[in-house]
C-alpha cells in the first residue's frame, strides 16, 4: 500500500507492507510491488523522502518459506531465487526510512538494513534465523549486518538465531533511535518531513556519499565528497541557505529547480 503524506512543497511517500496473515512475509510479488512503489516515488519531484513500514506485529517476518521449500539447487539457481527485484530499493536516490515494529526477521531484517536508517518501536525484534532452516541469509544479511553491528554480534545472531530487541539494536547501532510503539509512524513521518524541507540535491548527495563510504578507500571517497561539496556552490539552494543563515531567517529551498 502506498500513499502521500505531509505538508509543504515536497511530501512524504509512505509505503506499508500488507500481508497480515503471513506477517508480511516477503515473496517475489510483494517485492515487485514494493519496487514499483519505490521507483514511482523516487521519480516524483513532489516527494522528498520515503517511509517504509509494516504492521504492529511485524515489519516483515522473513521470506515466504513454503515458496522457498519447493526449490532444489538447480531451480533456485536457474530461477534466480531472491533475485534483483529484492534490491530495487538500492536504486532509490531519495532517503528511505524504515519504521519497524514487531518482527523484522530474515528477509525482513535484510530489507530494513537496505533502508537508509531505521527508526524502531520499542516492540521491535531483529533477527536472521535462517540457520534453523538449514540455510543462510540470501539478501545481504551476512554482509550488511556486520557493517552495522560488528563481527561478534553478527556471528552470535547468525549462528544461534537469537533475536535482538529494540534496546540492544540501538546500542549496537543497527537502529538510529527507539520510540514508543504508539508513536512510531508519527516519529518516522516527522523525521521524513524534516528531510523534505532540506535541499533536495544536498540530501541526495549525502545518501550517495555515505553509501560510498562502505565500498571503497577512504582517500578516494573523501575526494569525491569534496567534489560534490564544490558542486553544490552552483545551486540556488546553497545561495538561499547561506543568505537565510546570515539574514537570520528560515531558508526556502527550491531543490535544484
Amino acid at each position: 500500500l502506498s500513499e502521500v503524506r505531509g505538508e509543504g512543497a515536497r511530501k512524504i511517500g509512505l509505503i506499508s507492507l500488507n500481508r497480515p496473515k503471513q506477517l508480511n512475509a516477503l515473496n517475489d510479488q510483494l517485492m515487485d510491488e514494493l519496487g514499483h512503489a519505490l521507483l514511482a516515488f523516487d521519480a516524483d519531484d513532489g516527494i522528498g523522502c520515503i517511509v517504509l513500514t509494516g504492521s504492529e506485529k511485524a515489519f516483515a517476518a522473513g521470506a515466504d518459506i513454503p515458496v522457498l521449500a519447493a526449490h532444489d539447487h538447480m531451480s533456485a539457481f536457474k530461477n534466480g531465487l531472491i533475485s534483483s527485484n529484492w534490491e530495487t530499493i538500492l536504486q532509490v536516490r531519495k532517503p528511505v526510512i524504515a519504521a519497524v515494529a514487531g518482527f523484522a526477521l530474515g528477509g525482513g531484517c535484510e530489507l530494513a538494513m537496505m533502508c537508509d536508517f531505521i527508526i524502531a518501536a520499542d516492540t521491535a525484534k531483529f533477527g536472521q534465523p535462517e540457520i534453523k532452516l538449514g540455510v543462510i541469509p540470501g539478501a545481504g544479511g551476512t554482509q550488511r549486518l556486520p557493517r552495522a553491528v560488528g563481527k561478534s554480534k553478527t556471528m552470535d545472531m547468525l549462528l544461534t538465531s537469537r533475536m535482538m530487541d529494540a534496546a540492544e539494536a540501538e546500542r549496537a547501532n543497527l537502529v538510529s533511535r527507539v520510540v514508543p510503539a504508539a508513536s512510531l509512524l508519527d516519529e518516522a513521518l516527522a523525521a521524513a518531513q524534516i528531510i523534505c524541507a532540506m535541499s533536495g540535491p544536498a540530501v541526495m548527495m549525502i545518501k550517495e556519499l555515505v553509501n560510498r563510504s562502505f565500498e571503497g578507500p577512504l582517500r578516494d571517497a573523501v575526494q569525491v565528497e569534496r567534489r560534490m561539496f564544490h558542486s553544490l556552490f552552483g545551486t540556488s539552494d546553497q545561495k538561499e541557505g547561506m543568505d537565510a543563515f546570515m539574514s537570520k531567517r528560515k531558508p526556502e529551498f527550491k531543490h535544484g529547480s
